[in-house]
């Protein structure tokens, strides 16, 4: 998020009481209550981790887990003999623990896949609202491409997320077809967002979950009209798996349960136009919060969303966090680095067997605050790196220099100087230049 506070909800769990909606309710070594409030069920994820999540109907699985661990505890004081056994089986699944841990470790122990920055203007004057005149819309044109270029080639960077609002690419015209003339300006970038050698190049429609105004599902835009816009742009890019799909940009105040149904409509008319192997991003709701991605049932839900044949692959969770005093991203200073946060998401996803990327974050470039709090924020990330795939950075593009939480180089083609912010932590620590 860029603008607005961000409150961050957490549901706390009793080891008594009802679960509350989204907190843990099973799973192997649980001991608290395997039931939750009403209007929410416990739903079964992996044999160690169940959650409480929209619905009526209980979770076989979850039950059965719940009547395993009992069971175990049961057989645990029958007899010494038995005691014995359990303490024997009691350590070797210890043993197993800790080499599952220790191999994680060691397979996060590398560098992150990808690292970059958002090239912005075609989505100027969008509103968290979704409402984006075109009058605003600012195309990055040659200097975008310049820049791409120089990132690659001078900084060591591999990943570009360029933001374009819905309104943009059909000509305001809710429901059809990409426009001829926009579209042809955008591909242009998308094109040299390819040629520049980048390994990862993310379509970014920058509308908050909305069309002036309305949600998308809930009211407003139908699920068909959303699905129809991502159809039409996976059939121009499903033969190049260099570009990822970052369905929407922050969703906010949504329904999540909704919200995810409306993901899996895009996903699905994805692989039914044929791009079968591009990443596609996953928000959630709270400006798709990395912070908030559990706590308010952001993970629980797409954890639903699935390929046509029922597998997750390539199918990356969309998380965004900033630094500043109430993540807003408008001020220059930083408060956090976020670490916190991104240990609990990296053991949720590890948990869940699924992977991230953080394409949002950033701070005031040359604020030493910052520069400081961002760097240990991607160090986190590089430490789990076998669930985060990367970052971009917010962000350059038609951003002028001043811009608080500006990535845009000064000069010029051949003699380009990054801000501060880029050189140190963005691609610093990607290319090994900062450690």
């Amino acid at each position: 998020m860029k603008s607005f506070f961000l409150a961050i909800a957490t549901a706390a769990g009793s080891a008594i009481a009802q679960q509350a909606a989204y907190a843990q309710c099973g799973g192997q070594g649980w001991t608290g209550s395997t039931t939750c409030v009403s209007g929410y069920t416990c739903q079964y994820s992996n044999a160690y981790y169940s959650q409480c999540v929209p619905g009526t109907a209980s979770s076989s699985k979850a039950a059965t887990t719940a009547l395993t661990t009992l069971v175990t505890k049961a057989a645990t004081s029958a007899t010494s003999k038995s005691s014995a056994k359990a303490v024997t089986t009691t350590s070797a699944a210890k043993t197993t623990a800790a080499s599952t841990t220790k191999a994680a470790a060691a397979s996060a122990s590398g560098n992150v896949k990808y690292a970059g920055v958002n090239i912005a203007g075609f989505d100027f004057g969008c509103g968290t609202d979704g409402t984006c005149p075109l009058s605003s819309t600012d195309n990055p044109g040659t200097a975008g491409i310049n820049q791409m270029n120089h990132f690659v080639k001078d900084d060591g960077l591999n990943a570009f997320r360029l933001p374009v609002s819905w309104q943009y690419l059909v000509n305001n015209n809710l429901g059809g077809t990409l426009d001829a003339t926009n579209f042809a300006n955008y591909d242009a970038l998308v094109q040299g967002c390819i040629n520049s050698g980048a390994s990862m190049c993310i379509i970014d429609i920058h509308n908050y979950a909305r069309w002036n105004g309305a949600i998308i599902g809930q009211g407003g835009p139908t699920n068909a009209q959303f699905s129809s816009l991502w159809s039409q742009l996976a059939t121009k890019y499903a033969n190049n798996a260099k570009v990822a799909f970052g369905l929407m940009n922050e969703p906010h105040d949504v329904d999540i349960t909704e919200w995810a149904a409306t993901v899996q409509a895009a996903v699905t008319a994805i692989r039914k136009a044929g791009a079968t192997s591009n990443k596609i991003l996953l928000p959630g709701n709270n400006y798709t919060s990395a912070a908030a991605f559990i706590s308010n049932g952001s993970g629980a839900a797409l954890l639903t969303v699935t390929n046509l044949d029922g597998s997750t692959t390539n199918l990356i969770f969309d998380v965004h966090q900033y630094l500043d005093s109430d993540n807003s991203g408008t001020h220059s200073t930083c408060v956090t680095d976020n670490s916190a946060s991104f240990t609990t998401l990296a053991s949720w996803l590890r948990t869940n067997g699924r992977q991230a990327m953080l394409t949002e974050t950033g701070g005031g470039s040359s604020d030493s605050s910052c520069l400081t709090d961002v760097c240990s924020e991607l160090r986190t990330l590089k430490t789990n790196s076998d669930v985060f795939l990367g970052w971009t950075g917010w962000a350059a593009g038609m951003f002028d220099t001043s811009y608080v939480l500006s990535l845009t180089p000064s000069g010029s083609v051949g003699a380009y100087t990054d801000q501060k912010l880029l050189t140190q932590c963005i691609a610093g620590l990607f290319n090994g230049k900062t450690t």
